[in-house]
């Protein structure tokens, strides 16, 4: 923008306007007079006439007008306009600065706090003095170590051919307390409704134990709630009557199994018939599958689950489960939170080996109940089944005969019976293959005693009555050959080293103040030196076993073949 100063724009407008005007009357009376004289004689008289009225006439009409006479200079004011440009500009300028953070710098310094000067002497040095050598006479020493050559050297090859310290080891360590209770655990809720732990397992990694509550004696427990319960006993913190998980079950809870590799995973078999399997890490969702109630369903208990790996997939796993409806079947999970049957076996009492004599079973019943499993550690393929009458069965995953059964079932059944065992003077509980011998596997029942079979004959190599009451559970060590332990109805937990008896436990726990029977044991195969076992009370102990149970012998393993061999012949 452009300032104006004084005077006012229409001061300065009006007094342009009048020299204007004046300038052109000046510029055409110029051209008047010369026109005038060019042209002297055209114009006559009428144009002096002329001539002197403009020059005259012009004067006299200003002055009857009142105005000013021709041709007059006139000084007028000057208008000027002065810029303000520059003083806006000079307003407007700004000056900036900027500056970095200010640069913190510190010094420090270091110096030793003390100084120490030391020094060594050696003592003065002690002159020793040569001993002096007794007198002896020569002559009678070489004479008499020639008499008793002969003497020792037989002495000596006596003892390098005896066997009397075979195996021997110097012990060093101090002598601990042979077994020790580390943990009571239980659950009052389940314990409020009288009910039994059935069933103990342990996770893969062996910080975890679980347990499953249910019922074992008389009554139909069908629509019993039940439960079932882990600990996680590693945990800072572990609070023994409050587990680390709990899922509650519509069923009696009769026998559990953790997965070999997911440790969090766990099949259950109930009362009902059905298999299920839950995931303890989500307690408010922990359900993955079930078989449901089908007619590929159990119709009776489940007394055992296995985890298996697939034949050609060694990474995926499935469920064996056995029950006293006389099926062994096998489930893989599927889509949809199902357990859907892959392969089934049936136990027929016609297709039953008769390599030993059994009794007769009832008019009209064909089906044998199978109450305990176990699998060998040399072969995946082959397994051992516990009965309701008492005899053990070898079978195989193998086997190719269809079952002679009526069952309805979605895949065929096969027979996998292949030897019957001699049976005990009841039901089959328990039965456990030795991890450290092919041939060798252990069962126990209700008649109160343990019998050690080889799979290569019918009969015992050894029976051992452990109780006057029920066995209900023996499990093989999984570190010591000749070491096993077992359950009874007196409320014992029994601990056998066959290396120091063969006829008497070498500890018996007391587990249950009231003799209330123990239902279930369980070594530890990570933590080897724990032991959990489940009661008639509805309570887990977890006992610690000293290392007289948990370290191997030399030639243990040799021992436990000879006395297999020695037997059989």
């Amino acid at each position: 923008m452009v300032g104006i100063a004084s005077p006012p724009l229409s001061s300065a407008l009006e007094a342009q306007g009048r020299r204007s005007r004046r300038s052109a009357q000046a510029r055409q009376g110029g051209a008047i007079s010369m026109a005038t004289r060019a042209q002297p004689r055209q114009l006559g008289r009428a144009g002096s006439a002329g001539a002197e009225t403009l020059a005259t006439g012009g004067a006299a009409s200003a002055e009857g007008s009142g105005r000013p006479g021709p041709l007059q200079d006139e000084t007028l004011g000057v208008a000027s306009v002065p810029s303000q440009w520059r003083g806006v500009q000079g307003i407007r300028r700004e000056t900036k600065s900027c500056q970095t953070a200010s640069i913190a710098t510190a010094e420090k310094a270091a110096q030793t706090r003390k100084h120490v000067d030391a020094e060594v002497q050696t003592e003065a040095p002690v002159p020793l003095s040569a001993p002096s050598v007794s007198s002896h006479d020569d002559s009678r020493l070489a004479a008499f170590l020639r008499r008793v050559e002969a003497m020792v050297i037989r002495e000596l090859n006596k003892n390098w051919q005896s066997h009397a310290f075979d195996g021997f080891e110097v012990n060093w360590t101090e002598q601990q307390p042979t077994v020790t209770c580390l943990h009571t655990l239980g659950y009052p809720p389940a314990q409020g409704q009288g009910l039994h732990v059935t069933s103990v397992s342990w996770n893969t990694t062996g910080s975890v134990v679980a347990c499953a509550y249910g019922r074992l004696d008389d009554g139909d427990w069908s629509a019993l709630r039940s439960f079932v319960c882990a600990w996680n006993l590693d945990r800072r913190g572990l609070k023994p009557r409050q587990p680390s998980a709990v899922v509650e079950v519509p069923s009696a809870v009769m026998s559990l199994a953790f997965h070999p590799t997911q440790p969090s995973h766990v099949a259950g078999g109930l009362y009902s018939g059905e298999v299920l399997v839950w995931d303890m890490s989500h307690p408010e969702d922990p359900l993955l599958w079930r078989t449901g109630l089908t007619d590929d369903t159990h119709t009776d208990p489940v007394y055992q689950v296995v985890w298996l790996p697939e034949p050609r997939h060694g990474h995926r796993f499935q469920v064996l489960s056995v029950a006293t409806d006389g099926r062994v079947l096998l489930w893989q999970g599927v889509g949809a939170g199902r357990l859907q049957l892959t392969e089934g076996f049936a136990l027929v009492v016609q297709q039953l080996p008769r390599n030993t004599k059994l009794k007769k079973p009832p008019r009209g019943e064909t089906e044998v109940g199978a109450t305990a499993v176990a699998f060998s550690s040399f072969d995946p393929s082959l397994f051992v089944l516990g009965t309701e009458g008492g005899f053990p069965l070898q079978c195989s995953l193998a086997a190719e005969e269809a079952a002679l059964t009526r069952t309805p079932s979605s895949v065929p059944l096969r027979a996998p019976a292949q030897l019957t065992f001699s049976p005990h003077g009841g039901p089959i509980y328990s039965v456990s293959c030795s991890p450290f011998h092919r041939n060798l596997f252990l069962s126990a029942g209700t008649d109160g005693h343990i019998h050690l079979y080889s799979m290569l004959q019918a009969q015992p190599l050894a029976s051992l009555q452990l109780s006057h009451k029920y066995l209900f559970a023996v499990r093989w060590s999984p570190v010591r050959p000749l070491v096993f332990a077992a359950a009874s109805g007196e409320g014992d937990v029994q601990l056998f080293d066959l290396q120091k008896s063969s006829q008497k436990p070498t500890v018996s726990i007391k587990q249950t103040q009231d003799a209330s029977p123990v239902y279930c044991l369980e070594f530890n195969r990570q933590q080897t030196q724990l032991l959990a076992a489940g009661d008639a009370k509805g309570t887990v102990k977890v006992w610690q076993l000293s290392t007289e149970f948990t370290e191997q012998g030399p030639r243990e393993s040799e021992d436990l073949a000879r006395l297999a061999a020695e037997v059989a012949t």
